[in-house]
C-alpha cells in the first residue's frame, strides 16, 4: 500500500498517557520537529492539546446505546466486537467480507492528534491512531465511475439497548464523495492514546474527518459500499433542513436551532469562554475540494 507519512507506530509503541501528554508538550514546543509532513502539523506544530482519555471516553455521542452523554460509556459493553469484519461492495475490483485482522495487517497505524467539533457545538482534541481511508479502498480497488462511498454501523438491537428508542432509522449509516474519502486527513481509526478504541468511541472501527460535524464520522463499521450516486445518510433522511449531507463544520451556518459561530471546549471548565469556530475546523487543506460550491446551500 502507499503510506504517506512516517509517524507510525506499533503496539509496543503505546505509551502511558500521562508520559504521551508530556511527549506531545514537549514536541509542540519544539515547533513539532519530531513529525513529518501534514499529519505532524495537525499534531505538534499547531500546540493541540488532547483532552483526557476520561473526557474522551465519558462524553460522546452514540445513541444506538441511548441519547445522553454517559449513555455510551455505561451501555456500550456488552457490544460484541470480535470477531470482526468489515463487507466492502459495490463499485469495487475485489469485493468480500475482510476480517479486521487480515486488514490490518496490510495497513500502517498512525497517531493523528485532531480536533474534534460536534455539531452540538461542543469540542475536544483527540489522539487517534489508525490508517488512511484510501489505503482500505486502494485495497478493495475503486473501479472507474465511482463518485460516493457509503458507510454502515453495526446493529445489534439485543446489545444496543437505545435502538428500541427510534431516535433514528437503523442501521446507522453514512457517506462521502469519494474525493473527501481518498484524502490523506480521513482516517479509520483503531486506537485512542495508543490504547484499542473503546467501545463507546465506535470500537473496533471508524471513521474519522476532522473537517467534518462529528456525526459524519460513523462508529463501528461493518459496511462500505462505493457507489456512483450520493448515498443517504441518517441524520439528514432524519431531518435534512438542520443536517445537510457534506456537513463541513462552517461557522457561518448556523443549525436552525443555534449559533455554530462558536464553541465550548470539553475540559475547558464551568465558567470557561466560548472559542470562535474555524472554518473547515481548521483544515484549511480540504478547502480545495469544494472549489465552486456554495457551502451555505451545500451545508
Amino acid at each position: 500500500m502507499a503510506h504517506r507519512w512516517t509517524n507510525t507506530m506499533t503496539a509496543r509503541d503505546v505509551t502511558a498517557e500521562r508520559h504521551w501528554l508530556n511527549r506531545r508538550q514537549i514536541m509542540a514546543g519544539l515547533g513539532g520537529l519530531a513529525v513529518a509532513g501534514l499529519a505532524g502539523r495537525a499534531q505538534a506544530a499547531d500546540g493541540l492539546t488532547p483532552n483526557s482519555w476520561e473526557e474522551i471516553t465519558n462524553y460522546n455521542n452514540y445513541y444506538e446505546f441511548g441519547t445522553g452523554k454517559e449513555d455510551p460509556a455505561r451501555y456500550a459493553g456488552d457490544l460484541t466486537i470480535a470477531p470482526w469484519s468489515v463487507q466492502i461492495d459495490g463499485m469495487v475490483d475485489r469485493p468480500g467480507a475482510y476480517g479486521l485482522d487480515d486488514i490490518l495487517s496490510k495497513m500502517t497505524i498512525e497517531e493523528r492528534i485532531y480536533r474534534f467539533r460536534c455539531v452540538e457545538a461542543w469540542s475536544m482534541v483527540v489522539p487517534w491512531s489508525g490508517f488512511e481511508l484510501a489505503d482500505l479502498l486502494e485495497m478493495a480497488g475503486v473501479q472507474s465511475g465511482a463518485t460516493h462511498v457509503a458507510f454502515e454501523t453495526v446493529l445489534r438491537p439485543d446489545e444496543m439497548p437505545g435502538v428500541s428508542r427510534n431516535v433514528l432509522e437503523w442501521p446507522y449509516v453514512e457517506g462521502l464523495r469519494l474525493d473527501e474519502a481518498m484524502h490523506p486527513l480521513t482516517i479509520m481509526a483503531t486506537g485512542i492514546y495508543g490504547r484499542d478504541i473503546p467501545r463507546q468511541n465506535g470500537a473496533p472501527l471508524r471513521l474519522v474527518v476532522p473537517w467534518k460535524y462529528g456525526y459524519k464520522s460513523i462508529k463501528s463499521v461493518v459496511r462500505v459500499t462505493l457507489t456512483d450516486k450520493e448515498p443517504p445518510t441518517s441524520w439528514n433522511k432524519a431531518n435534512a433542513r438542520e443536517y445537510g449531507f457534506y456537513s463541513n463544520v462552517n461557522p457561518a451556518v448556523d443549525h436552525p436551532r443555534w449559533s455554530q459561530a462558536t464553541e465550548r471546549e470539553i475540559g475547558g471548565g464551568l465558567f470557561a469562554k466560548r472559542k470562535p469556530t474555524l472554518v473547515f475546523n481548521g483544515y484549511d487543506e480540504v478547502a480545495s475540494l469544494y472549489e465552486g460550491m456554495d457551502l451555505t446551500v451545500n451545508h
